[in-house]
């Protein structure tokens, strides 16, 4: 998750992982529904209906283009939110907390349709997911999305996907 400022170096640090790793990375992505799973499997969690929350998603779909291109025409945008509960492996989320999060609750809204997800509150989870979630080939175009997606696959070992790295 992007958390600092950026700058004309980090700018290039992602062209120059981009370069490296950009022909050896095919489309991977997960759907949303595998996504969800993994969530459900691995924290515990407790289903939110906020629709308040559930449309924060949703705008988020609809207003940045680069993810409302995925979004076909003839389907609408249809999220579900999640809240992390602070126990069990959720615990090690709330101990962990960027200092900007601290206090919060953990909060996980993912789009159906598109696989769109958004995490408040913790930044680790973010880069988690994001590395379990994978790239489609439109990803795979963008030097940030390569360049964090890289990152954070190191960053968590996750060894079928960094074997070859």
């Amino acid at each position: 998750m992007l958390t600092q400022e950026i700058t004309p170096d980090t700018i290039e640090e992602w062209k120059s992982v981009y370069e490296k790793y950009k022909n050896q990375l095919k489309p991977n992505n997960k759907t949303a529904e595998q996504l969800i799973e993994y969530l459900k499997q691995k924290y515990p969690v407790k289903e939110i209906t906020d629709n308040r929350l559930k449309k924060v998603v949703t705008e988020n779909v609809l207003q940045n283009d680069c993810f409302a291109e995925k979004l076909p025409a003839d389907k609408d945008p249809k999220a579900i939110v999640f809240a992390i509960q602070n126990k069990g492996a959720g615990k090690a989320l709330y101990e962990k907390q960027d200092a900007q999060f601290k206090g919060e609750g953990i909060v996980v809204g993912i789009e159906i349709v598109t696989g769109y997800f958004m995490v408040e509150g913790s930044s680790m989870l973010w880069d988690e997911l994001f590395a379990y979630r994978g790239l489609d080939a439109t990803d795979l175009k963008n030097f940030y999305l390569v360049a964090e997606y890289i990152n954070c696959l190191k960053k968590y070992d996750i060894k079928e996907k960094t074997e070859k790295y």
